[in-house]
């Protein structure tokens, strides 16, 4: 018995079907083909995001962070700063200390002679370095000074050198704080120089007007070392080299000076400093603040 041939699909059902319809069968076979291809071009577009960041770096450097980077905001730590031109507002001039006083021409040869000494106690070797190097507030990039000055008093031999410093308030007392045990950390001490010669050294407190937030001073004598009398007798012209060391502070900012001679300083020269600088200083942290 013979059977009839299975049923074809007939043409004419398959030429009704409407431009770009696919059957089911179309269907379940294209979604595999299509997830591949979206995943295989998600991968190509991660890749060269990866290579293109890797590319531009060695053809024109690191990108530099956005303005909301860490790495470029200001630390929390530390206050904000005087600008330079606030700073250089603060400081004092010739003007200020009388006819005698000019801008410097240059180191004085005692700071050599004298000031550039060691000593075995570490407080009393810290003073020494300090007065010659007038670091006071340390030596990092955020204690550098924002401003300085330095004045020499052509009739008497004195210098004066003043500086405008910021960083925070609390760091500040510290070296103040420091400052204060001084005379009697090292009342006195004997120094010597890079060639062995002996001074000695006297250290006491010195009183200042009353500005700024805080504030402290010393007188410091480095003479040769002591005769059977007590008295340091100098080598140098006028006997014994006395340096005063102040330091104020106003809120985050401080001013710092040293005035030395040979022989004996003048008092008014160290006051007035002192006075005129500290009002100048907090004159330029109000115009800071009303500037912001």
């Amino acid at each position: 018995m013979q059977h009839a041939p299975a049923a074809r699909p007939s043409p004419a059902h398959s030429a009704r079907l409407p431009p770009g319809t696919t059957t089911p069968s179309h269907r379940t076979a294209t979604r595999p083909l299509l997830a591949a291809a979206i995943a295989a071009v998600l991968a190509l577009a991660a890749s060269a995001c990866v290579g293109g960041g890797r590319g531009t770096e060695g053809q024109d450097g690191p990108v530099t962070p956005t303005a909301q980077s860490p790495a470029v905001l200001p630390s929390a730590e530390l206050p904000p700063v005087l600008t330079r031109g606030q700073a250089r507002a603060a400081l004092v001039g010739a003007d200020d200390l009388g006819e005698a006083w000019e801008p410097t021409r240059g180191a004085a040869t005692w700071r050599d002679e004298l000031l550039k000494a060691t000593a075995e106690r570490p407080d009393c070797r810290r003073l020494l370095d300090v007065l010659y190097t007038e670091e006071l507030f340390g030596t990092g990039a955020a204690t550098a000074p924002r401003a300085t000055a330095a004045l020499d008093d052509v009739d008497g031999g004195a210098q004066l050198h003043y500086r405008v410093t910021s960083y925070r308030a609390a760091d500040l007392d510290r070296t103040l704080a420091w400052l204060g045990t001084l005379p009697d950390m090292c009342g006195r001490f004997e120094a010597r120089d890079a060639h062995g010669t002996a001074r000695d050294v006297r250290v006491t407190g010195l009183t200042l007007p009353e500005v700024g937030d805080a504030r402290r001073g010393l007188r410091v004598t480095v003479g040769d070392t002591a005769s059977d009398d007590g008295d340091p007798r100098g080598d140098t012209a006028g006997g014994v080299l006395t340096v005063d060391l102040v330091a104020v502070r106003v809120g985050d900012d401080a001013i710092s000076l040293t005035n030395g001679t040979l022989g004996t300083p003048a008092d008014d020269a160290t006051r007035i400093s002192v006075e005129v600088g500290a009002d100048r200083l907090t004159e330029a942290r109000r115009q800071g603040r009303a500037q912001v």
